[in-house]
């Protein structure tokens, strides 16, 4: 089986941890975000993936680790101009239906369970050309609603409904009979608002509920919600790839065990730390992301936050509000950073107390 997914895009609303490292690779749980995604195509039977990139030599050296690492193919399909969400596959046609097999399509900034051996199995069930995989909401007049027969065969589409029409939203992940690529020309078109509608009035469109979390971690707010959302499921699915309850840990945490911890921490709840960092004594951190290489000085406090690559913060600091440090960012001792972000290679002397400031 084949499946491509959709990488596009300069990952503008993740700056600036997208100035240093592409973001289909930016780790996640201490993984690159788009390996989630592979791994579970791999164990759901897809030998080969396609990645729709406009650049795809950045990504190239990780991914190929990664090919090795899980045994399977990964090929590029270039794109010289935005093709949409719908255009990139008219591009793969020929990978795509070299098996005559359904195949999957993916948006790259999602994070959930990734159901893919129930969605084929449902797909092939109802016989229909494409499954769009749905979540539930609280507020569906904030999203495009799927409107759909108990059996899940789609009825329309419904964009930010002001009278309540159901709250099931598009998921971001598909699965297609090689026939729908007969509908879309190699030219920048929208799979949802262009080819979707069309299908569901052919009665060829299907919906299955997603049982489980579901996040789009493309900016930094909600990469650690997504955060939250993924430890509190491996907590009941994979327990034993988190660190243990204890008097430094608040658990669900997932560590690097190359990283060290000093005394008298806390660390938790929701947090991950990567490879080779070092943590010094006294320090809190609570609900945030620590990339590889970083170090952390002796009673910092930091929550809500993402802190980049071989940063160093420096001691009795406080770091909080979705603040972003990019790689390599320098905090003096005795800082308040309040909901800012900080570009790479930058040093910062003084607090940044107000909201939403950028340091250049």
């Amino acid at each position: 089986m084949k499946a491509l997914i959709l990488v596009g895009g300069f990952g503008t609303r993740l700056r600036p941890l997208t100035f240093s490292v592409p973001k289909p690779i930016v780790e996640f749980a201490n993984k690159p975000s788009i390996i989630h995604q592979i791994e579970a195509l791999v164990n759901c039977g897809v030998n080969e993936v396609v990645l729709a990139i406009n650049k795809p030599e950045a990504l190239m050296d990780c991914m190929n680790i990664w090919a090795t690492k899980l045994g399977v193919k990964i090929t590029y399909s270039r794109e010289t101009e935005p093709m949409g969400t719908a255009g990139p596959l008219a591009l793969a046609r020929e990978i795509l239906t070299s098996d005559g097999e359904p195949f999957f399509v993916l948006n790259s900034d999602v994070i959930c369970p990734f159901p893919f051996k129930q969605m084929l199995e449902f797909h092939r069930n109802h016989g229909a050309e494409g499954t769009i995989l749905v979540t539930k909401v609280d507020e569906p007049s904030k999203y495009g609603v799927v409107v759909a027969s108990e059996t899940g065969k789609i009825d329309r589409f419904v964009e930010k409904p002001q009278v309540y029409v159901g709250n099931q939203i598009n998921a971001g992940l598909y699965i297609f009979n090689p026939s729908i690529l007969d509908r879309i020309q190699p030219k920048p078109t929208s799979i949802e608002k262009e080819i979707f509608p069309k299908m569901a009035a052919e009665g060829q469109l299907y919906s299955m509920v997603l049982k489980g979390f579901w996040m789009d971690i493309g900016q930094p707010k909600d990469f650690l919600a997504g955060t939250q959302l993924f430890l509190n499921h491996l907590a009941e699915a994979k327990p034993e790839e988190l660190v243990p309850a204890g008097p430094k840990i608040h658990p669900p945490v997932l560590i690097d065990p190359s990283s060290t911890i000093g005394e008298g921490c806390v660390i938790g709840p929701h947090v991950t730390i990567g490879p080779n960092c070092v943590i010094e004594d006294g320090v809190r951190i609570k609900n945030s992301v620590v990339m590889e290489g970083v170090k952390v000085g002796s009673n910092s406090w930091i929550s809500r936050s993402i802190i980049g690559w071989k940063s160093t913060v420096g001691r009795w600091n406080r770091i909080q509000n979705v603040t972003v440090l990019g790689q390599d960012v320098q905090v003096s001792d005795e800082l308040y950073i309040n909901g800012s972000s900080v570009l790479p290679h930058k040093s910062v002397t003084a607090s940044l107390p107000v909201e939403g400031t950028i340091l250049m």
